[in-house]
């Protein structure tokens, strides 16, 4: 095992953690004084800034040659969403959403996965693919915001999401330096991350897509994870469905689009002979339930858990030499 760059992958993990959140504190303040309306702070800064780890590794990871650690981290990522971070908090208690347009976002979500698997299956995410998962990016957001100014369910959730971000009694120092902290040192953390994680896959002759899909995926989904299981714990799951279709969107049109319109990002063959279908059948798997609005049970959540567990195992089976 080398220490070092174990040591270096979650040190980078640590940081990346800290700078995102002192980003989106900073800048989800520096937002509601310039009186900028909730929705639209929640619908960018909040679901921008929430992504910016994920972001700023993909990029890294795609300008520093290790493409599949890109594409790899929003598969898995995707993937552990919906196995795992609906899966976990579901044995604790049902996952139930009242969210207001969690059919649409569905719906949403269910376009953006089958546009990539198309995408990928070309070979390479160029800046054409780019552009167009942007636009899709744009053009939700817009969507979203037309519907939230119609809804006072919306409004009111969204704001009540803005208020606990923006940190109390902050000064303008206070939060131009948390903005600063973190735009520094988020490429920073990624940095370290993307090299611990490509220093892993040589030591151990592992495969860098099967680190993306795993030990970067998960690890950078772990304040999500850590949030539902508290959610749950509290008995107050009704955001969690929600929130994890919002996270797989951005994954897509965001991350990946962005990240491609940057520089071109090759895709290994195994992401669209596999992986990619994983991910559209986890997205499959919860559709019923959002369409529906039907809690995910324990038994259905035991269910995403065992498929997570399984296909982690596949992949640890089959990592060495792959």
């Amino acid at each position: 095992m080398n220490y070092i760059d174990a040591g270096e992958l979650l040190l980078g993990l640590v940081i990346l953690f800290a700078a995102g959140d002192a980003l989106v504190h900073g800048s989800v303040a520096a937002a509601t004084r310039l009186r900028i309306p909730p929705i639209l702070i929640g619908l960018t800064i909040v679901g921008i800034g929430t992504s910016a780890p994920e972001l700023v590794v993909s990029v890294d990871a795609a300008l520093g040659g290790a493409p599949s650690i890109a594409i790899g981290n929003v598969v898995g990522s995707n993937i552990a969403n919906i196995l795992l971070i609906l899966g976990l908090p579901a044995l604790i208690t049902p996952i139930v959403s009242g969210q207001p347009f969690l059919r649409r976002n569905m719906i949403f979500m269910l376009v953006a996965s089958g546009v990539l698997a198309v995408l990928v299956h070309g070979g390479e995410l160029d800046r054409t693919d780019g552009l167009l998962l942007a636009t899709m990016i744009v053009l939700y957001l817009v969507y979203s915001a037309v519907g939230m100014m119609r809804s006072r369910a919306a409004q009111a959730e969204i704001e009540d999401e803005v208020r606990s971000l923006a940190p109390a009694r902050a000064n303008t120092t206070g939060i131009l330096a948390r903005i600063g902290l973190g735009l520094v040192f988020l490429p920073i953390g990624a940095h370290f991350v993307v090299d611990g994680a490509s220093g892993i896959a040589t030591s151990f002759g592992i495969s860098e897509a099967v680190i993306g899909l795993t030990i970067i995926a998960v690890g950078t989904s772990l304040p999500e994870l850590a949030a539902a299981l508290a959610a749950a714990l509290r008995r107050e799951p009704a955001m969690i469905m929600g929130n994890v279709i919002g996270s797989n969107i951005f994954n897509i049109c965001a991350i990946l689009g962005i990240t491609a319109l940057i520089t071109n990002v090759p895709v290994e063959p195994r992401f669209a002979a596999l992986d990619i279908w994983v991910m559209l059948a986890a997205a499959a798997l919860v559709a019923p339930f959002a369409f529906a609005r039907r809690p995910v049970s324990r038994l259905a959540g035991g269910v995403f858990l065992t498929l997570y567990i399984a296909y982690a195992a596949w992949l640890a089976r089959t990592a060495v030499g792959a």
